[in-house]
């Protein structure tokens, strides 16, 4: 959520942002309840004071016995008190359409963020390891899937409807290995794992900035909770209403499943495992001053962890920033990393890395003391260290070989009992 001062001394930056972002918000309405709504407080607090000075002359009068003017000034009191009932439902209504369009308003962009309309107007930042050139067919990684016994799409299907799966004997056995491998990465790095709930109440999907724009993702449970999309919403509001330490960057490492109900891409990537309702993910999030230098060079280290582990790996990917067009409401500045997958003769998304300076903060509540004591919204950052099944895709489709076996990364090979290759039947 943007600060209401920022909104009312920028609103054409604003509003330019939200037409970047694709947000259908008119500003110049939240500014107009904006107004009326110090209007009807500006005359209630009026109200209040004449009633407080009315209130306090009536023992007064009393006293001296003056009755008729007693219950005159009684009448005036109860006007006052119907004139202050009204505002005040006045206020709740105005205030309602104010908070609805302020939930709608998008968090500015950093000025390096390119200006685009999708993904195919991101730009790329750097490219890292070869693209690996097969002097036999490839296969893709259903068919590896298949040919392995790795995982069963269709009894997946069969038992929960489109988009699932079940990871199977050396499969699941990847599937965990580069959760491991990540937890591990990032515990060496300072970084607190977490498990986290996965069920949440409506009120922190609102309050990380999930809400309202995102519902149609969401799968929604009885008494108005949620199943998360990533542990980042648990994580943030870990210290929702609070004032925290963050002399040190608060770093949390979430282990999660997650949900998507990937509503808008029928059609889209329906083979195999990039989109699906459930997977697993190693989520980064911190939490730190609001100084845009210092959560700027979390970014960057943030991203480099993720790398990292596709280099450990040993997998060619590419990182991009992120354009305008498809940043997201609450953020500031993001980057993807999208790793090399044979199959679709492209890079695909394997991980992002944002900066949403004090947009979910602001919204949680979540603050801290500065040198000089005064109460300050932190900045909150998030990383995807890994997500799987979809890594498996390039794992099993880069590293596979002529003689029809998979090679296992050696960074891998202690999680899997010290496996070297996945090899035919």
């Amino acid at each position: 959520m943007l600060d209401i001062r920022y909104i009312r001394e920028h609103p054409e930056i604003v509003q330019q942002v939200a037409k970047q972002k694709g947000i259908d918000v008119s500003i110049d309405d939240l500014l107009s309840h904006d107004v009326e709504r110090r209007r009807i407080l500006q005359e209630l607090e009026q109200y209040r004071m004449q009633r407080n000075q009315l209130s306090q002359m009536m023992p007064q009068l009393a006293k001296q016995g003056k009755k008729e003017e007693m219950e005159q000034t009684k009448e005036q009191v109860r006007q006052i008190n119907a004139s202050i009932a009204a505002l005040e439902s006045s206020l709740h209504d105005v205030e309602g359409k104010l908070r609805d369009l302020m939930l709608r308003v998008p968090n500015i962009i950093s000025p390096d963020t390119p200006i685009g309309e999708s993904d195919a107007d991101n730009v790329e930042v750097r490219r890292v390891g070869d693209v690996p050139v097969f002097d036999f067919e490839p296969l893709d990684h259903v068919a590896l899937g298949e040919k392995f016994d790795l995982f069963d799409i269709a009894r997946g299907v069969k038992v929960a409807g489109t988009r699932n799966y079940y990871l199977k004997g050396v499969g699941a056995y990847l599937h965990r290995a580069v959760q491991s491998l990540a937890i591990d990465l990032l515990t060496d790095r300072g970084f607190t794992v977490m498990d986290v709930p996965v069920m949440l109440r409506e009120e922190m999907f609102t309050n990380t900035g999930f809400f309202p724009l995102g519902l149609d993702q969401t799968y929604a449970l009885e008494d108005q909770k949620y199943l998360v999309g990533t542990s980042e919403v648990p994580l943030v509001s870990y210290y929702s209403n609070e004032v925290v330490d963050v002399e040190q960057p608060v770093k949390f490492a979430g282990v999660s499943n997650c949900f998507r109900s990937e509503a808008g891409s029928a059609g889209r990537d329906v083979r195999g495992l990039y989109r699906v309702h459930q997977f697993a993910k190693v989520e980064q999030v911190v939490i730190c001053k609001n100084d845009p230098e210092v959560s700027e060079q979390i970014l960057q280290t943030i991203t480099k962890n993720a790398e990292d582990l596709l280099q450990l790996l040993e997998l060619p990917y590419r990182v991009v920033s992120v354009c305008t067009g498809d940043i997201g409401q609450g953020v500031y500045k993001k980057y993807d990393i999208e790793t090399w997958m044979p199959s679709r003769e492209s890079y695909g998304e394997t991980q992002s890395a944002s900066n949403l300076h004090e947009f979910q903060a602001r919204r949680s509540n979540i603050r801290y003391r500065d040198e000089n004591g005064q109460l300050q919204f932190c900045h909150t950052l998030n990383n995807t260290a890994v997500a799987t099944p979809r890594i498996l895709i390039p794992l099993l489709e880069n590293h596979q070989r002529k003689d029809g076996s998979i090679y296992i990364p050696k960074a891998l090979r202690k999680y899997m009992n010290g496996v070297e290759e996945i090899k035919p039947n």
